[in-house]
């Protein structure tokens, strides 16, 4: 053994020996003996280019890919220039940009998927297809209302996305002058994608990645409303969703609009902030939930006559687990793909936007568990799930602006928060939440979006300002006047005041021209017959008892 244990450190000793060179300490570079050669259109022209037949033989150590050859040239005859360089690097820049926001955008889709299978696992299973239907078509309906018109409200007067290459077709923001002030209202460029040059490359990356959010919106409405809610009732309201309600507060937040141009007009630190959208994308869904829930009334059997509130158990919790953890991985699109690129100033904060987003959620299931544990001697499965998904919607404004503690901060109050909102939504609001979407998007999302105030440590320098005023954004722990606090509790008063209001006064008239609850018999036997015309489960066949 001791022979053994000997030969073990020699080994060992010999290893750290070989790595000695591989240092992982920092030290300065020596200063070059001489200074380097600058650069000249002749080295690029002569920089060796690949025979054909060279590359028909293969090339298994790279060395024939990515030369001189591949960069496009304005005059063939003269060959590569410095220009033409400095241009397929500028071209490079973007590009590494467009293929970053699209992947993002295409994790955020993927996250319908896991919203899908939450929701219809907290249901029951004879409104299975209906839940998976409205989940399924909300895709559909929300972007084809947001490719209509919707965007054009949103983007349409958003100016330069630099990190995108420019938008320049996307310049037309309305603006009514108020105390003196400029006041963007809506955008007006970019009807069906065509309208006034917007049929343009980086206009449609920013579609893609923006459609995906507000579509996240639109789904957060059918968790609330689900078991009673008309099919036909849902595509209007989430039409109108995704064409004006959502849109129109996104350009006040993210499209030039008002709300952003808080510090210019008045000094209100760096204007409202809202990184990758726990106030535009959750707030707004869960307050338009909460509009329309308490339109729609709560599920028969939900309350006694004393008030009492009776649990009505998930089907398959197994499914609403794996959701929670589908929405988690999409969430990395959602959060590091909101700076819209991989290269470029403040870009490469993904990293740390990444792992503020991972602390937040565990720190959210953690908190729900425990409290779940010790006010009721069990740990809830559902409430844990919640508690992930609480974590991961209030560190989703904060997210580029704030450092790994705070992250952990943030998503443990956003755990203990959704537990205490779902009770007093149920308790004494009496509105019936199937799945506790407002309380986990509605409330945690204003908490998200209050915590920049508070949290934001000055340290994101995205290219030196933001919301066109210079320097980092800075909360009340770390120095700030208040003045960023203040721009945003008005943007969460505005969000709940104008999205409460607007949801509530629109699906009036959806009630009165479709009727938004279904009837007490379609409720009863399940609405996957007569709403959707098939179980969702065909091996059972639920009847009413009258």
């Amino acid at each position: 053994m001791k022979i053994v244990t000997k030969s073990l450190l020699t080994l060992c000793f010999g290893a750290l020996c070989c790595l000695a060179p591989l240092s992982f300490a920092q030290t300065p570079a020596a200063a070059p003996t001489t200074a380097p050669k600058a650069i000249t259109d002749a080295d690029v022209a002569g920089a060796p280019v690949p025979s054909a037949d060279a590359r028909s033989k293969g090339d298994p150590d790279g060395s024939l890919t990515g030369t001189a050859s591949d960069i496009a040239v304005t005059d063939t005859k003269k060959g590569a220039t410095i220009g033409d360089l400095v241009n397929q690097v500028g071209q490079n820049k973007i590009a590494i940009n467009f293929v970053w926001t699209l992947v993002a955008g295409f994790l955020v889709m993927f996250m319908q998927a896991g919203f899908a299978i939450v929701e219809t696992g907290l249901c029951r299973a004879k409104n299975a297809n209906h839940t998976m239907m409205m989940n399924f078509m909300v895709y559909g309906v929300g972007m084809l209302a947001y490719w209509l018109i919707g965007f054009a409200i949103q983007m349409g007067g958003v100016g330069a996305v630099a990190n995108l290459g420019g938008t320049p077709p996307l310049n037309a923001e309305h603006i009514i002058t108020l105390f003196g002030k400029p006041f963007g209202i809506f955008g007006q460029n970019g009807l069906f994608l065509v309208h006034r040059g917007t049929y343009d490359v980086s206009v449609m990356v920013l579609f893609l990645f923006q459609m995906v959010f507000m579509d996240t919106t639109t789904t957060i409405v059918t968790g609330s409303c689900c078991e009673r809610w008309k099919y036909a009732a849902f595509i209007i309201s989430t039409f109108f969703l995704g064409a004006f309600t959502y849109p129109l507060f996104a350009n006040w937040a993210w499209g030039g609009g008002w709300l952003a141009n808080l510090g210019t007009n008045f000094g209100l630190g760096k204007g409202y902030c809202d990184f990758a959208g726990s106030g535009v994308v959750h707030s707004v869904g869960g307050i338009t939930a909460l509009a329309v829930a308490m339109m729609l009334g709560p599920r028969i059997g939900k309350y006694e006559r004393s008030g009492k509130s009776n649990a009505i158990l998930a089907h398959d919790i197994v499914i609403v687990l794996t959701g929670c953890f589908i929405l988690a991985f999409g969430w990395f699109g959602f959060n590091p793909g909101s700076t819209l690129g991989a290269s470029g100033n403040g870009s490469l904060r993904i990293g740390s936007i990444a792992v503020n987003t991972m602390l937040a959620g565990m720190s959210g299931s953690f908190a729900a568990m425990l409290y779940m544990w010790v006010r009721y001697n069990k740990p809830d499965a559902s409430m844990s799930g919640n508690g992930l998904l609480a974590g991961l919607v209030a560190i989703t404004a904060p997210s580029g602006f704030v450092n790994p503690v705070a992250s952990v901060i943030i998503g443990l109050i956003a755990g203990v928060l959704v537990c205490i909102s779902v009770e007093f939504v149920d308790r004494v609001l009496k509105v019936d939440d199937p799945v506790g979407a407002i309380s986990v998007h509605g409330a945690n999302g204003l908490w998200g979006v209050i915590s920049i105030g508070l949290f934001a440590d000055g340290k994101s320098n995205y290219g030196g300002s933001w919301n066109g005023v210079a320097g980092s954004v800075t909360g009340l722990f770390y120095g700030d006047n208040g003045g960023q606090l203040i721009a945003q509790l008005l943007g969460v008063a505005t969000l709940v005041g104008f999205v409460f209001t607007m949801s509530f006064v629109f699906n009036l008239f959806v009630d009165w021209m479709v009727g938004q609850r279904v009837s007490a018999k379609s409720e009863l036997e399940g609405l996957d017959l007569p709403e959707m015309g098939a179980l969702g489960y065909p091996e059972f066949e639920l009847k009413a008892e009258m």
